[in-house]
């Protein structure tokens, strides 16, 4: 039997497919029963069209057998088989589909709909190639009474021969490659991790994928034999119970994947059980989100937002993405593109027949499906999201607990891109209320003589509620939004505005609030008071303030700082302060304005010294400045000489 050589550059092109063109060569496994699919869907087909009675699709499955001794891994199926020039042509070709064609020529519209073949490139076969020495055929035509046998030992060619086969369909057997030490090819002869590369990849083909597996079961031995129950052994200890092996064919995939199924027969039980199983979650997940779309691109989607986040959902380690399937076979594990990052959290599986694959079937040759897609799901997320929040609040601010921080961080990502999709969505702290709420609640509160959306952020609510910067806020009965992470000074500031209403942070410089003409002229002539001593602490605090000024927001405190008119706060500060490298880079300072009491007993006391001892404003002046770094929550300058100070200060009191 001569052997004959591989058409398509066989020898170069075959060695590009094993090295290059699949990622794990586990796929294999993938490949061979993808192709065992669309050969029972295109025979299934012949029986629709040509109105073949007494068959059904119960009457097919794909068959999976090891033998370890011989090295052997063989899969069959029952579908409608190759003829000598069917072999010749797809097997004899690199690069060559059946599938392609059948699907291009012969099916119509109709049945297209109905049978979805995913092999087109003529490719997947030889992926058995990467864990494989040799590959035999045997495979027999729907309608031929001849079986014809190709075997093929690689990139120097494949003979083909007639065969013995009973029924109709292909049988393909690998034989798998001695382990080196650097991949241990073994492995595949497993009987359980073929299960588990079924489970994984193919656990939704529609056809029963099956193989004889090893169990075992106690055996009920006689009355009073040896390991029986209730009877001992030489020591007077209870024996052992005894179990032997059988083996039993078990149907190793599910076929109906369960977004398959109608939403009105699914209970929640089985949504939460398919979630905790698929995704190794032990608590049910919050939210199910169960959606399918007809159109330029369909697809059906199962999603999940889990009830807690995952140990390292805020880390670098932590992968993004949603399973992704065609057809029923998946394709990727997690398809990052499918999600925005704001949504990362979201677990869940997308299958559509309409994604263009690659060669491999691994990656996708365009994305613009995958956009598609990924723009649909964003809008049913946030639907979705929404629904929660108006609809069952505890569970929404539980979900809130979990994630809003990603979603702050969404607000800020990409200069504010996402504002629109995420501004509903966020809650914050609120001063008033004292419980969260969302940005539409808070400007339906607001007095009509209210022209900012007031915040405040810091380390915690609990210390941002005793901000000096809050005190005259409160006292006018303004409700202020707290925010406790390091990214709410930046997100807020990236929203901008709600409604019309811009975001003002309590430590700007002018809170925009309108003063009677009594208070003005009362502050004025405090103002003209005091100025000489205010330009005095102005002049001692040289480079560490730009001005010092009496302030108009204090109620209680002596003194405060706030940001001056440059861009950056002094919260963003000390966020930067934080960051890898801010040290070394020279991280630049917020504008710092010293803000004095006018109505505080500290003002007086330091007018009559500045009368009596011009000289002690500057000790005075810098123990002040130290009192309102400690209260923002900045580190002083030089603590030694903060305590002398304090200490001279008790001291001169006491005499």
């Amino acid at each position: 039997m001569a052997k004959k050589q591989f058409k398509a550059e066989s020898k170069r092109l075959l060695d590009l497919m094993i090295h290059s063109i699949y990622t794990h060569k586990e796929i294999f496994l993938r490949e061979l029963i993808s192709n065992a699919s669309d050969a029972i869907d295109k025979l299934y087909y012949r029986i629709l069209t040509e109105k073949i009675t007494g068959v059904s699709k119960k009457d097919f499955f794909i068959k999976i057998a090891v033998d370890k001794d011989a090295r052997t891994i063989t899969i069959t199926d029952n579908g409608i088989g190759m003829t000598k020039k069917d072999l010749e042509e797809n097997l004899g070709t690199i690069a060559k589909s059946g599938s392609l064609l059948f699907k291009n020529e012969e099916a119509t519209e109709k049945a297209a709909n109905k049978i979805d073949i995913i092999g087109q490139f003529g490719v997947g076969f030889y992926s058995a190639f990467m864990v494989s020495e040799g590959i035999r055929v045997i495979s027999k035509a729907y309608g031929e009474e001849q079986a014809w046998e190709w075997v093929s030992v690689g990139a120097d060619g494949y003979s083909i021969k007639e065969g013995v086969k009973e029924g109709v369909g292909t049988e393909i057997t690998l034989t798998i490659k001695e382990d080196t030490d650097d991949e241990k090819y073994g492995e595949f002869l497993s009987p359980w991790q073929i299960k588990s590369l079924v489970k994984r990849y193919s656990d939704y083909i529609r056809y029963p994928i099956k193989m004889d597996m090893e169990k075992s079961r106690k055996v009920e031995a006689p009355e009073g034999a040896d390991g029986a129950a209730g009877t001992n052994d030489a020591d007077g200890q209870a024996a052992a119970p005894k179990y032997e092996t059988y083996i039993e064919e078990e149907t190793l995939n599910s076929m109906v994947p369960l977004w398959k199924r109608a939403k009105s027969k699914i209970t929640e039980e089985e949504y939460a059980d398919f979630y905790k199983d698929k995704f190794a979650d032990f608590e049910d997940p919050l939210k199910v989100i169960h959606t399918g779309v007809e159109g330029v691109v369909s697809y059906d989607a199962l999603l999940f937002i889990p009830a807690r986040a995952p140990y390292n959902y805020y880390s670098k380690d932590f992968e993004k993405g949603l399973q992704l399937y065609s057809s029923g076979v998946m394709i990727m594990d997690k398809a990052a593109d499918l999600l925005p990052d704001y949504f990362s959290f979201v677990k869940g599986v997308v299958d559509s027949q309409d994604l263009s694959l690659n060669i491999s079937r691994e990656l996708l040759q365009h994305d613009r499906q995958l956009k598609a897609i990924e723009q649909r799901l964003e809008k049913k997320i946030k639907s979705e999201l929404e629904a929660l929040l108006a609809g069952d609040r505890e569970k929404y601010e539980k979900f809130w607990g979990a994630f809003g921080l990603q979603l702050k961080f969404g607000l800020y990502d990409g200069y504010g891109a996402a504002k629109d999709v995420l501004k509903d969505l966020v809650l914050y702290y609120s001063s008033s209320e004292k419980k969260l709420v969302t940005l539409g609640e808070y400007v339906s509160r607001m007095k009509e003589d209210q022209k900012y959306i007031y915040y405040a952020t810091g380390e915690s609510t609990e210390k941002i509620d005793k901000l000096p910067q809050t005190e005259m806020l409160k006292d006018k009965g303004y409700e202020i939004l707290y925010g406790p992470d390091q990214v709410d000074e930046f997100a807020l500031k990236m929203i901008r505005e709600y409604e019309g209403k811009e975001f003002k942070s309590v430590s700007d410089p002018d809170l925009g609030i309108e003063e009677s003409e009594e208070d003005k002229k009362k502050a004025e002539k405090k103002a003209e008071k005091y100025a000489d001593l205010i330009a005095e602490i102005k002049k001692v605090l040289e480079g560490k303030v730009t001005d010092v000024r009496l302030s108009k927001r204090l109620k209680s405190h002596p003194v405060v700082l706030v940001s001056g008119e440059g861009g950056l706060s002094l919260e963003m500060e000390k966020i930067l302060k934080q960051m890898p490298g801010a040290e070394a880079a020279g991280q630049r300072k917020a504008e710092r304005v010293l803000e004095i009491n006018a109505d505080h007993a500290v003002l007086k006391a330091l007018g009559k010294l500045y009368e009596s001892d011009k000289k002690q404003i500057k000790t005075y002046a810098g123990v002040l400045y130290d009192q309102a770094l400690l209260m923002e929550g900045l580190p002083i300058e030089d603590p030694v000489a903060f305590s002398n100070a304090v200490c001279k200060l008790i001291e001169k009191t006491a005499q």
